[in-house]
């Protein structure tokens, strides 16, 4: 495997492993303050990012790569409002967007078509990705500080299942991840 691209997945190895405890510790919050919805939400998001870590792993190992896992970042214990924690989400997302954007761009310069393909199906997932994250924001934004509201959308949220494996996510729009 080349060097460079092997440095790279590397990299979206670590990006998805943060993200995975970034929303984990967002969950965590999320319980504490009783929002046990946008709780349960944010731990299926966890566990999808972790889902993707693997796969980036099991490809590197798969084409002969060395796959190297850094030490982590300590996460905040604090996000803010619900509104606040889920702009942090979407800001996220697109910065992991932007990431994959990069490296497929790296990866169609350096012709490697098999690695090619997997970086662009995550980032077609990413269009998905984003899109939740902020229907989320905009119905927060809509409820403001109304608790009816709120508590609707936090039912709602909690009602996301599982992604079956190597699927899209089960449920609608605001409640997939």
């Amino acid at each position: 495997m080349n060097e460079q691209i092997q440095k790279l997945l590397n990299n979206l190895i670590q990006l998805e492993h943060v993200s995975s405890t970034l929303y984990l510790a967002m969950s965590n919050y999320m319980n504490r303050l009783n929002y046990k919805g946008m709780g349960s939400w944010l731990r299926l998001q966890s566990e999808e990012e972790r889902t993707h870590m693997l796969k980036l792993i099991d490809y590197l190992v798969d084409r002969g790569g060395t796959v190297e896992l850094n030490s982590l970042p300590a996460q905040p214990s604090e996000f803010g409002t619900p509104l606040e924690t889920f702009q942090k989400v979407l800001e996220h997302e697109k910065f992991v967007t932007n990431s994959y954007r990069q490296a497929f761009q790296f990866i169609s310069q350096a012709n490697d078509p098999q690695t090619l393909v997997i970086v662009q199906d995550f980032l077609r997932e990413q269009v998905d990705e984003e899109a939740q994250a902020q229907t989320i924001v905009d119905r927060l934004k809509i409820a403001q500080n109304n608790p009816a509201a709120i508590f609707i959308l936090d039912q709602e949220l909690g009602q996301r299942k599982a992604a079956p494996a190597g699927g899209a996510p089960a449920g609608g729009a605001a409640a997939q991840g």
